[in-house]
């Protein structure tokens, strides 16, 4: 008897001890197409009469600030993986990824994440959700706020999709897609102002 509660603490202490495998995750990179992309190396100097676009900041709450991947499981919960991390903060990744997709998509600007002088336009995106949810959509919400020319220009923003798979590899790359598609909105609004 005393040798079968030893074994079974044993094993109790042996199952404890053992911990879940780590998962780190980066958002897709969004391939630049190669006619964009030599574009942009030739008229990367602000100074023949492009446009410029200086992405200031982009602004996470602090359930997504964490290092932990967020999933909502009912209307009105959320869990912030302690397993399933992001590489780098989501707001830099997040950034990044806007300049990328709005370099492709903005033919004539540059855009960058540092300033270039007076002349620039200035957009800040304030993120309220980025987030996979229990009944298999991811959710990308917020707003986004232009600074053109001295004209403040404000727009709420909510894109919502359904993942191909389960699981968190599913979810990310959907996140990146729906982000992707975002940024496409914003380039089609920048693209319509004079």
């Amino acid at each position: 008897m005393r040798k079968g509660i030893i074994a079974i603490a044993v094993l109790l202490l042996s199952a404890c001890s053992s911990s879940e495998e780590t998962h780190y995750y980066q958002l897709p990179n969004t391939p630049v197409p190669a006619v964009a992309a030599s574009s942009s190396m030739t008229t990367a100097n602000p100074g023949q009469g492009q446009r410029q676009l200086w992405i200031e900041q982009v602004s996470v709450p602090d359930y997504l600030a964490g290092n932990g991947v967020v999933y909502q499981t009912s209307d009105v919960q959320y869990v912030i993986a302690s397993n399933n991390l992001w590489a780098s903060p989501l707001d830099q990744q997040l950034r990044t990824s806007l300049v990328a997709n709005l370099s492709r998509d903005l033919p004539g600007w540059v855009v960058a994440s540092q300033p270039m002088g007076s002349e620039q336009d200035t957009l800040n995106v304030t993120v309220t959700g980025f987030h996979g949810r229990y009944d298999g959509h991811v959710i990308v919400s917020g707003e986004w706020l232009l600074n053109h020319q001295g004209t403040l220009i404000k727009r709420p923003f909510y894109v919502e999709m359904t993942q191909s798979q389960d699981g968190y590899d599913a979810m990310v790359k959907a996140l990146g897609v729906a982000w992707g598609q975002q940024a496409s909105n914003i380039a089609r609004e920048i693209n319509r102002l004079p």
